[in-house]
Formats: C-alpha cells, sequence, structure tokens
C-alpha cells in the first residue's frame, strides 16, 4: 500500500529532527506501514484515518500478531512504534487521545545479556594475529583489530563501521564515537588497542598504497567500507571455538565490555557514559550478570556457604 502522508512526515521528524538513524527510521516506517494496512484491511481504496483507530483495534491488531506466532517482545517493539506516532499527533495537536496507552502491556521474562567469559575473552585476544609482516593478509590485521576495538570499547557494530579515521586518535588514546541519535561521546583505550590501530594504519596503507588515509577507518582492500554481515562474520569466527556463549556476535563483545568493566570495579554510571546508554536503567542490567559471578564465586570459596544448617 501508499504509506500515508502522515507518516512520511513523522518518519522525517524522527530522521532529521531527532536525529535518528536511518536503520530506527526504516523500522518504524515499515510497522507503522504494516499497521495502517491492519486498519485498512490491506485496501488501497481505503484511506488510513490515524483519528479513527480505537483501542479496541489495536487489541485486535495485537492478537493478529499473537496468531502470526509472533513473539511478546516483537509485539512491544511494534506497539512502542505505533505509540509514539500517536505521541507525535498529539504533540502537533493533531490528535488528543493515544489509543496505545490502555493497552497494559504483556509481560516479559527478562534476559540478561549474553556474554563472553573473561578467560575466554584472554584466550580469544591471545590467538588473533599479530602486526603483519610486509607481504601479510591485511583483511587478518584488520579482522583482528574489530574484534580488539569492539570489547575494549563497548561500541556497538553500526558505531564501528561508521568510525572515521581522524576520530581515531592515538596520540591521546582517545576515539571519538557518533552513537544513537548522533550523540558524540569520547572513548579512551589501552596501550594494547593503541599498538594495534598503529599497526592497522601501517598495514593499510601498504594494502591500498597509499599514505593519505581514508575517510573511514575501518575499510576493505580496495577501499571501501564495511558493511553489517562482515563485521558479523568476523566476530563469529574469531569467537568460534573459545567461548560457549549462547550468540557470537558484536554485541555480544559489547555486554562482554560491560560485564567485565562492572566486575572489576568499574563505577555504574561510568560504564553508562562509556557505552552510550540514554538511561541508567539500560547499564543497570549488568549488574544482574555481575551480581550471578560474585555468588557463583562467594558459593565456591566461602567455607561456610555452602553448610548444611540442618546437620
Amino acid at each position: 500500500m501508499h504509506t500515508p502522508q502522515i507518516i512520511d512526515t513523522f518518519i522525517s521528524y524522527l530522521r532529521y529532527e531527532q536525529g535518528r538513524s536511518e536503520l530506527t527510521t526504516g523500522v518504524y516506517s515499515r510497522e507503522l506501514k504494516a499497521f495502517a494496512g491492519f486498519i485498512t484491511g490491506d485496501n488501497p481504496a481505503n484511506r488510513f484515518d490515524p483519528l479513527s483507530v480505537t483501542t479496541d483495534d489495536v487489541r485486535l491488531w495485537i492478537d493478529h500478531l499473537s496468531r502470526q506466532g509472533i513473539s511478546r517482545r516483537t509485539v512491544r517493539k511494534k506497539l512502542s512504534a505505533v505509540s509514539s506516532f500517536y505521541r507525535f499527533l498529539i504533540h502537533r495537536r493533531e490528535a488528543t487521545f493515544n489509543p496505545v496507552d490502555d493497552i497494559a502491556p504483556a509481560r516479559l521474562e527478562k534476559k540478561l545479556p549474553v556474554y563472553v567469559r573473561q578467560d575466554e575473552m584472554q584466550e580469544v585476544i591471545e590467538s588473533l594475529p599479530a602486526e603483519a609482516a610486509p607481504h601479510s593478509a591485511f583483511e587478518k590485521q584488520r579482522n583482528a583489530l574489530i574484534v580488539l576495538m569492539l570489547y575494549s570499547t563497548g561500541m556497538r557494530r553500526a558505531e564501528l563501521i561508521s568510525l572515521k579515521d581522524a576520530a581515531v586518535d592515538t596520540a591521546r588514546s582517545e576515539l571519538k564515537v557518533l552513537g544513537k541519535r548522533n550523540k558524540e561521546r569520547i572513548i579512551p583505550f589501552g596501550e594494547e588497542l593503541r599498538q594495534a590501530i598503529e599497526s592497522y594504519r601501517r598495514a593499510r596503507s601498504r594494502c591500498l598504497g597509499s599514505q593519505t588515509p581514508p575517510e573511514d577507518f575501518f575499510v576493505r582492500p580496495d577501499g571501501t567500507p564495511l558493511y553489517p554481515m562482515l563485521v558479523q562474520r568476523v566476530v563469529k569466527e574469531a569467537l568460534t571455538g573459545h567461548s560457549n556463549a549462547a550468540r557470537l556476535s558484536p554485541h555480544t563483545l559489547r555486554h562482554s565490555f560491560a560485564t567485565d568493566m562492572l566486575n572489576n570495579g568499574a563505577e555504574l554510571t561510568a560504564v553508562q557514559q562509556l557505552m552510550g546508554h540514554a538511561s541508567l536503567a539500560t547499564t543497570q542490567m549488568y549488574t544482574h550478570i555481575t551480581f550471578r559471578e560474585l555468588l557463583k564465586n562467594y558459593r565456591l570459596a566461602h567455607p561456610r556457604a555452602a553448610r548444611n544448617t540442618n546437620n
């Protein structure tokens, strides 16, 4: 169906006024278009009128999604998109009622983030190739740096792909990351990563045959930027055989960064800033992991932790 004008206006608002990414706005556009299609019966002759939608209509839509086998978590995300759309209309005084407001959110099982244990991560890093010789493969060294940088900085996959060469400062041992909603943050890094970055830059210059650095920090051998599935494949290959984590992905390394930082005494607010979380509540989910590890160590190490009081 043709996307209603008001949805296009909302997507433009998200993109240009809220600074949302193309990925996020694309998801919102698809969700709202699907919702409008349900309301109109996917009949092009029926005009989508958001002001005519009732809470009962939304409940019927949820039931429709559930019958399709869509998970509660995904339904919640779809509802969030529709609710954001109506809040936009209310802000513009084009609506006075949000039909999602009276929908009771379905209870979801809280899943802890998947992460790689610190000893496993050490094994992964030790398996990565060191500085490449003049004739060795540039891609191997680049891939090693991708894994090390994701784990050492906690950045998102999209942030790594969009990282600019000028934003990586080895003199100050820091890099500037452009996160969600175009919010910039500075992430410091250690000597290990600094040396790996300088080594990669030398290998990149040899590969590209130019001393002038490209705009993008991470590139392919032809100088073009990376793409999401390439980074996904690089991380999965590096972690396979070293970790028993349920998922081996760039986001797993981001979870590992936060977990290890907290386990080693970092302040919660510091981890929030480093990861670019808008809400401290998002960062707090990692405290559940660190407490679980703490409890495990307590039970293993304390002489009275396993004592049976009935004896």
